[in-house]
């Protein structure tokens, strides 16, 4: 079977089965819908970032290594917003799936990237897909694309949320053992819509993790 991209590498987090009610569905009666979840939670404070590991600089932002391997390109085709929060925000989010995606090559989810870029459930989610990874046995090779992606503040100026397709369709696992690359046809599994909640880290610098992940798997918005 092939290898899915991550909202399928695990039975999905709590916070991301949220999503499947809450913006799946079209049409939230909570009545919080210009809300952000997770938009008071305070971020956690990152560690140090390991030895360097020969990365260009331009991989290292926020002196943290979130370099992949050649085979593994993830591509964000997003313009970036106007608003210098939302923009730092939205490369953040960036930069935590690059941390995921580096704990699955690196076959650990301590990694200092991981724990940069995230935070409480944002650092759970991504320990757990890393985790399911380790557990089976595979790595990740190919393009995987994220693009439509959209920005909205809290009115705190604190808390992002970050939307966007993601397209798994040249994205796959592949056995560590056997160099085996695991693929299936193309279909609607293929798509996947997140939301990620961003939360401004209390310091001077411009670094954002992320506190919350929202899934809806099979999205045909994303098509």
């Amino acid at each position: 079977m092939k290898r899915r991209s991550l909202p399928v590498a695990a039975a999905l987090m709590t916070t991301a089965a949220l999503l499947l009610t809450a913006c799946g569905s079209g049409d939230d009666k909570s009545g919080d819908n210009d809300k952000i979840a997770g938009a008071g939670q305070a971020a956690e404070t990152p560690k140090e970032s390991e030895s360097a590991s020969g990365a260009p600089s331009g991989d290292k932002p926020d002196g943290v290594d979130v370099s992949l391997p050649s085979d593994i390109d993830l591509v964000f085709d997003w313009d970036k917003p106007k608003d210098k929060n939302e923009a730092a925000a939205m490369e953040d989010a960036a930069n935590y799936l690059r941390a995921i995606y580096r704990g699955v090559d690196k076959r650990t989810t301590k990694d200092a990237a991981v724990t940069a870029y995230s935070a409480g459930d944002g650092l759970h989610y991504a320990q757990v897909q890393i985790n399911e990874w380790i557990k089976g046995g595979w790595t990740a090779t190919g393009i995987l694309r994220h693009y439509d992606a959209t920005t909205r503040s809290a009115p705190n100026g604190k808390s992002v949320e970050v939307g966007f397709c993601a397209d798994s369709g040249k994205f796959f696992g592949r056995e560590i053992k056997t160099k085996k690359v695991l693929k299936t046809k193309p279909s609607i599994e293929d798509f996947d819509y997140f939301k990620i909640v961003m939360v401004k880290f209390p310091t001077g610098n411009d670094l954002w993790q992320a506190s919350k992940v929202f899934v809806e798997t099979k999205a045909a918005k994303c098509q």
